[in-house]
């Protein structure tokens, strides 16, 4: 009969042999290793953007407008600003993060 003795196994707490214990024990060690290679990736890698670029987002007719500078295009773009009074204050803070003067 199926149910012969079902009381007792129902009643006693799961038995975890050394198989069980290993396979957790390996599958807890792989999901380690991963979080620390992924921590270590995020650590070293991103963007390594030089401090003297000016880049503003801002709402344009079509839709966001995007301006990225570096080095003198952007000493320049800080120089003679042709903004309009839409943009004109980011692109005033843009340039004064990058240490150029909005003139």
């Amino acid at each position: 009969m199926i149910m012969e003795n079902r009381d007792r196994r129902l009643s006693e707490p799961l038995r975890w042999g050394r198989r069980e214990k290993t396979i957790v024990a390996v599958l807890l060690s792989c999901v380690l290793l991963i979080a620390i290679g992924l921590g270590a990736f995020a650590l070293t890698s991103g963007s390594k953007e030089p401090k003297d670029c000016v880049d503003i987002t801002f709402a344009s007719t079509l839709g966001a407008a995007h301006i990225h500078a570096c080095g003198e295009r952007a000493k320049g773009l800080c120089a003679t600003p042709d903004a309009t009074k839409e943009i004109a204050e980011t692109l005033k803070q843009a340039c004064r993060r990058a240490g150029y003067p909005f003139e």
